[in-house]
Order: C-alpha cells, then structure tokens, then sequence
C-alpha cells in the first residue's frame, strides 16, 4: 500500500461498494486516505460498510442509489461530487447476474441485467466526464469480467454485458484521452465473496469451475483490489482502453 501515497487525498466513487469486491475496493481506497463514497441499494448494508470505512478515513459515506435509472444515477454522481468537492476517481463496481439457460431469459432478465452492467456504467462515466474533462483528468475503471471475453452456460445476457462494457472502457478512453482522463477495466474471474458461497454449495458447479482456472483456485476481494488501486495510481499513468484479467489463466487457455 506504500507505493499508492497519491492516492491519499483522492476523492473516490464506487458504486456497488456494500459488500464484496466493492467494499474491499472502498476499503483499500479509505485505508490509503482517500475520501469514499459508496453507492448501493440496501441503505442498512451501506451503513454497516460506512461504518467500517470511517474507521480508516471519518470523511467517507454512502449514497442510496439505482444503477437502472438515468436520473437517479447523474444525481448520484453530483451529490458525490458536492460531498467530496470534487471527483478524481470512479469504480463502476455494481453489477447483476440472473444465470439462466438463454431459452429461459426473460425480456425484464435481459433489461435488469444490461441495464445495470452496460447502461448504468456508461451514465455513471458519462456525468463523471462533466467533472473531469473540465479538470483534465480523472481515473474511471469499469469491473467487468473474464466472461467478457469467454462464454460459459446460463450466462448469454451477462457476457452480452460484459463484453459490452469492454468495449465502453476503450470508446471513453479514446474519446477522454485529451482530457488526461485514464479509462481502464478489471475484469475477474469468479470470486470468492457471499455472494457467490451460494453458488458454489452446488459442487460439480464448483469442480467445473476451478477446472478452468489454471492456478486452481477462486480468486479473492483482495486480488481484484490489487488491480484497481494500480489503475487508480500513477504507477499507470500511460495505461488507458485497457483490460486486466484477474483469472488465474481462465482466458490464457
């Protein structure tokens, strides 16, 4: 963590940063002295992680909002804005998933998850652009995911979404370059979260999945963490439109 002392007087959104990779994200931002704010739907689960993140930082906080709704998402990115006078950083970090076999998923399956993992990424960046462009620079890094890259069953709307939001990360980063504004994504292989611990009580689900995983196990919070605060930082400072897989080699096969 010593080698991130930029990041200490950052002023930092992540959105989905409740629990999970978010939290440990958030976390690993308050820690370094970075200013957080962190976005949800469940306000109870958002006061508890604030809770813990004022511990490391007493100026972090929480926003109640909702990653389908344009509206509510631009004013969920200004009044992160107002709060922390400023925004340097954006995690778009929140996410769904509905695994289901594609002849099963739903028009409301297809919209939650798109809507949520593409359209509520792009927005979010979107009203970040109108802080950072007229600072002329910024960092937004979009957690994705290895499914971006390989399909797998029951997953036809989520890659679909995934792969999209691949493609935003290099649009905006193109598009913001002059602007100093570094876009980069993360993109995971399944973690170990408990979120996914229900998942993984189906253990031929579990045996199959660490099959393709050639270091042979789940990646954790921590791994993804890492990955961030690297983009986050001045470390890479010349990186941008680019994806880091943190999949233990799912995608090297």
């Amino acid at each position: 963590m010593t080698y991130f002392k930029e990041l200490q007087r950052q002023k930092v959104l992540v959105t989905g940063g409740s629990k999970g990779i978010g939290k440990d994200i958030a976390l690993a931002f308050a820690k370094l002295g970075a200013t957080v704010i962190i976005t949800g739907r469940n306000e109870s689960a958002l006061s508890a992680a604030v809770h813990e993140l004022k511990q490391h930082h007493h100026e972090c906080s929480s926003i109640v909002a909702d990653m389908q709704n344009v509206s509510k998402i631009y004013k969920m990115v200004d009044d992160a804005a107002t709060l922390m006078d400023g925004l340097d950083v954006v995690v778009n970090n929140a996410g769904v998933n509905i695994p289901k076999p594609a002849l099963e998923v739903t028009e409301e399956d297809w919209d939650s998850i798109l809507d949520t993992n593409l359209k509520g990424s792009f927005f979010c960046s979107q009203r970040a652009g109108k802080y950072m462009i007229p600072q002329k620079s910024g960092r937004i890094i979009n957690i994705v995911s290895q499914m971006a890259f390989v399909g797998y069953i029951k997953r036809a709307a989520y890659c679909s979404s995934k792969g999209g939001a691949v493609q935003l990360t290099k649009a905006l980063a193109v598009e913001w370059a002059p602007y100093n504004i570094k876009v980069n994504s993360v993109a995971p292989t399944f973690i170990e979260t408990e979120l996914t611990a229900t998942m993984f009580k189906d253990k031929d689900f579990q045996q199959d999945v660490l099959s393709r995983i050639p270091l042979g196990n789940l990646a954790q919070p921590s791994d993804v963490t890492g990955a961030v605060l690297f983009l986050a930082s001045d470390m890479s400072k010349f990186i941008t439109g680019e994806t880091i897989k943190v999949d233990g080699g799912w995608t090297a096969i």
